[in-house]
């Protein structure tokens, strides 16, 4: 008759037997563990976790690109083709005008033609000497109708030193724009007659 005596395995045996336990059922936790197809969508990856070294080259092509996406840093410096010119902006403001240059050289005198004296006289009764009450008379000279008068001048044939004789006035006369010829007017308070003349110098201009 034998008899069978039941122990409780050790601590060491308990351990020593999970061990094996393990090694032995690793194939099939690895089979179970195994992705099935299609399984891996985006709530699975965590964010960052698709890095540039894991994606095939020319994998991502235009069509998987969000319109809009990308700008100009994102491609190689001169690959992008040049845009349309765009429409000039407004002009700025006039600046300050600048300093008045200097004066420019002085030109060649002008010429002019031979210059000609043209007179007239008229004589002027000179009343009672020096009792203030003058005897006027005017004359008028002209240039020729092809000359230009430049200057006028006049004259008394009794110029003595006592003698009441004075001018009234000298006065241009005008063709336009152009000083043709002058009229003068002379006064005699002398008690003698005395002749009134005007000298105007005309040029062929």
């Amino acid at each position: 008759m034998q008899y069978l005596i039941k122990r409780r395995p050790s601590p060491a045996m308990v351990v020593a037997c999970l061990a094996l336990l393990v090694a032995l059922t690793g194939t099939s936790v690895a089979a179970v563990s195994a992705l099935a197809p299609n399984s891996v969508g985006t709530a699975q990856l965590r964010e960052g976790a698709v890095t540039n070294g894991k994606l095939r080259n020319n994998s991502v092509t235009g069509d998987k690109v969000a319109n809009r996406s990308l700008t100009a840093v994102d491609f190689v410096a001169g690959t992008l083709p040049r845009g349309a010119r765009g429409p000039a902006g407004p002009a700025g403001p006039a600046g300050a005008a600048g300093p008045a240059g200097p004066a420019g050289p002085a030109g060649p005198a002008g010429v002019i033609g031979a210059i000609t004296v043209r007179q007239a006289g008229v004589v002027v009764p000179g009343g009672i000497a020096q009792n203030g009450a003058y005897n006027t008379q005017t004359v008028t000279v002209n240039c020729n109708a092809n000359e230009k008068a430049i200057s006028a001048g006049t004259g008394w044939s009794d110029d003595a030193a006592d003698r009441e004789l004075w001018v009234q006035r000298v006065t241009p006369l005008l063709t336009g724009t152009n000083v043709t010829g002058f009229r003068a007017t002379g006064g005699n308070d002398s008690g003698n007659s005395s002749t009134f003349t005007l000298y105007v110098l005309c040029y062929a201009g």
